[in-house]
């Protein structure tokens, strides 16, 4: 049988690269089941009957959480979110204040999408002026959103911007409201709805997961490969040296 002798740097490669690659693994497996975990949560959330407004501020978990709104749009003070794509084309998310009259809470509602694919044209919704009964849910941003550039602040209305902070326009507007925003469910006051529960769902973390452990066995057959052919080539090149002399 002949000796398994890879080399020094072969050796390194792998003790370097192959721990790394069955962490990561590892790690989107771990996030694969904290995923399945927060869809069952919420799967559960979507079935229970709406709180009321008042409630919201006495609860510490409240993503997803339905919510039962009466109340009335601030039409003069409404937010576009930009760059938001449906199906290939281009739009944009339209929040307004919505003021509870139960509560008194200020609430950020998110209506739904708009298409815009003429920038030169300004995006067209209207705002029901009556009182309106309607239900939502709480969503609560995962982290923060990446931003080449933080949004300008004031200005006109509508604000167009890329990402949505519910305090700082509260702040802004100088009332006290919700700290998250609202997303509609279908009804008078919606328009088209759709957002995916997770950003990324379980089944792509396996995925990832199946590709780092791939490539962790693709770099140890390879470690086994060129370690014995690296030794049956010094093999024959010393047998050829020995029959020369």
């Amino acid at each position: 049988m002949r000796p398994f002798r890879p080399g020094w740097v072969p050796t390194l490669v792998v003790l370097a690269l192959l721990p790394g690659l069955i962490a990561l693994g590892c790690w989107q497996l771990g996030r694969a089941e904290e995923k399945r975990a927060l869809l069952a949560s919420y799967a559960e959330r979507r079935i229970e009957a709406p709180l009321a407004t008042s409630q919201l501020n006495g609860n510490e978990d409240n993503a997803m959480r339905r919510v039962h709104l009466y109340g009335r749009f601030d039409a003069e003070h409404s937010v576009l979110l930009d760059n938001r794509m449906r199906d290939g084309q281009a739009g944009v998310e339209l929040l307004q204040p919505f003021h509870d009259q139960a509560s008194g809470l200020w609430l950020l509602v998110n209506r739904g999408w708009l298409p815009w694919p003429d920038r030169r044209v300004p995006v067209h919704f209207d705002t029901p002026a009556q009182a309106l009964a309607l239900d939502a849910s709480v969503y609560v941003e995962p982290g923060n959103t990446f931003q080449l550039h933080p949004d300008p602040v004031g200005g006109q209305w509508p604000h167009l911007l890329t990402a949505i902070d519910a305090a700082q326009l509260w702040a802004q507007l100088g009332r006290e409201g919700f700290a998250h925003e609202l997303r509609l469910e279908p009804g008078p006051a919606s328009y088209r709805l759709g957002w995916p529960i997770v950003a990324m769902g379980p089944e792509k973390h396996m995925g990832y997961a199946v590709q780092w452990f791939a490539l962790a066995i693709a770099l140890v057959l390879l470690y086994l490969y060129f370690g014995w052919r690296q030794n049956k080539e010094k093999s024959h090149g010393h047998r050829h040296s020995t029959g020369r002399a």
